[in-house]
């Protein structure tokens, strides 16, 4: 008889009890297939955002027998298939981006007065921002929102994509040097005194 796993079932048991039962992989599905959805959604738009997320679970199903045991947090090694999958789709990427840069910007988002005044500034430079991030290198422009959209820290990205934490740092900060050059070295969250 196998044991159903549990909240506190480590990714890495979670894919080593997948060997011999292919339905705990489930637990994964469901611990993260709305954080890659947000991840991806943002990347590619909501449409092909459930579709690279399921095949993003579905390349590491059959590559489960592979998965390294030893890195108990399999988050970074989902963020790395999806990053993958998105690179695959990045001519559509960039259309999205030069469509939101071309696209009116939305009315303010009803709420407190903050909220509000950040909103119709970050609303503002949706243009910008768009265009910035489709001038950024592929290999830039992923591990930037790999950080921002992802929630993934330097060493996790560095899983993700394959590539030293160093690499990560300077890839980052080329990327955000770039955006925050495109803004007007301004910060568009942030409300101006």
């Amino acid at each position: 008889m196998t044991v159903p796993p549990t909240a506190q079932d480590s990714d890495a048991a979670l894919v080593e009890g997948s060997l011999t039962d292919p339905e705990a992989f489930a637990a994964l599905f469901d611990r993260y297939s709305a954080m890659l959805y947000r991840y991806v959604s943002r990347r590619l738009g909501p449409e092909p955002a459930e579709d690279v997320v399921g095949e993003t679970f579905l390349v590491a199903f059959s590559k489960r027998h592979r998965y390294d045991l030893a890195q108990r947090d399999a988050r970074p090694w989902l963020f790395g298939i999806a990053t993958k999958l998105v690179a695959r789709h990045h001519r559509a990427e960039g259309a999205r981006y030069r469509a939101l840069r071309r696209s009116p910007v939305d009315g303010p988002v009803e709420g407190l007065a903050e909220r509000v005044a950040a909103g119709v500034t970050a609303s503002a430079s949706r243009p910008l921002l768009a265009e910035a991030l489709s001038g950024l290198p592929g290999r830039d422009r992923d591990v930037l929102l790999l950080v921002a959209w992802g929630d993934l820290t330097y060493e996790e990205v560095a899983r993700a994509l394959g590539i030293p934490v160093g690499t990560v740092r300077s890839r980052l900060n080329r990327a955000r040097r770039k955006v925050r050059a495109a803004l007007g070295d301004t910060d568009p969250t942030r409300e101006e005194a």
